[in-house]
C-alpha cells in the first residue's frame, strides 16, 4: 500500500530535507502516480502546468508569472498586483506543501508557484515596461539561483510549503532593492523612476 490511495495530497510520511532533494540529478520534473494532475495543488504548485517542463522549470515559472502580472497591473495597476500577491503567497503555501508531500518532500523542482510569487514581489517595483521587466526577471532569477545569505539558509532549513515559499520570497527581497537602484540610478533606457 503506498499511502496515496485515498487522499494522496494527505500523505503524512516523513519527507527527505531540501538539501537530499536538491542533490537529485537533474531529470524532468516527476509527479508520482497517486498524484491527480488536475488537482488544485497541483495545478497551483505547477503553475498550471509549468513546472512540469524538463528543463529549468523554475526559469520557466518566473517567465510565466510575466503575462499574469501584466494583465493584473495593466487592468489595476500596482494595488491590483499588490493584492493578488498575498493570495498567491498563501495558496502557494498550501500548494507547495500539499504538492511535496505527496511527491516525497523536500522542494520538487516542479513546484514553480514559489518563483511566481517572487517574481511578481519584484515586479511591485518595476514600472509598466518591458525593459523594466525584463530587468525585473533576470535580478530574480539571479538572486534566486545564486541564494544569498540568508536565503540559502532558509532553503536548507525552513520546511514544508512555507518554506518553499519563504526562500524565493528572500531572494525576491534582494532582486527588488537591486531593482530599485538600477531603476533610481536611471540604467533601464527611458526608465527613471
Amino acid at each position: 500500500m503506498s499511502g496515496f490511495e485515498a487522499d494522496p495530497l494527505n500523505d503524512q510520511a516523513k519527507p527527505r530535507s531540501r538539501r537530499q532533494e536538491k542533490q537529485q540529478p537533474a531529470t524532468a520534473p516527476q509527479i508520482r502516480p497517486g498524484v491527480p494532475p488536475w488537482h488544485p495543488a497541483t495545478v497551483l504548485a505547477t503553475w498550471f502546468g509549468v513546472g512540469l517542463i524538463p528543463v529549468a522549470p523554475g526559469t520557466w515559472g518566473s517567465l510565466a508569472a510575466l503575462p499574469f502580472a501584466w494583465v493584473i497591473r495593466e487592468l489595476w495597476g500596482v494595488p491590483g498586483l499588490t493584492l493578488a500577491l498575498p493570495i498567491v503567497l498563501i495558496s502557494g503555501c498550501w500548494a507547495a506543501g500539499a504538492f511535496a508531500r505527496a511527491s516525497s518532500g523536500g522542494d520538487p523542482g516542479a513546484v514553480v508557484i514559489d518563483e511566481v510569487a517572487g517574481q511578481w514581489l519584484v515586479l511591485l517595483a518595476a514600472p509598466l515596461d518591458p525593459f523594466a521587466w525584463a530587468l525585473a526577471f533576470v535580478l530574480f532569477r539571479i538572486f534566486d539561483i545564486w541564494k544569498p545569505w540568508p536565503v540559502r539558509w532558509v532553503d536548507r532549513h525552513v520546511e514544508g510549503g512555507f518554506g518553499i515559499m519563504l526562500d524565493d520570497i528572500a531572494a525576491a527581497g534582494y532582486a527588488l532593492i537591486a531593482l530599485s537602484a538600477l531603476l533610481a540610478i536611471g540604467a533601464v533606457p527611458g526608465v527613471r523612476i
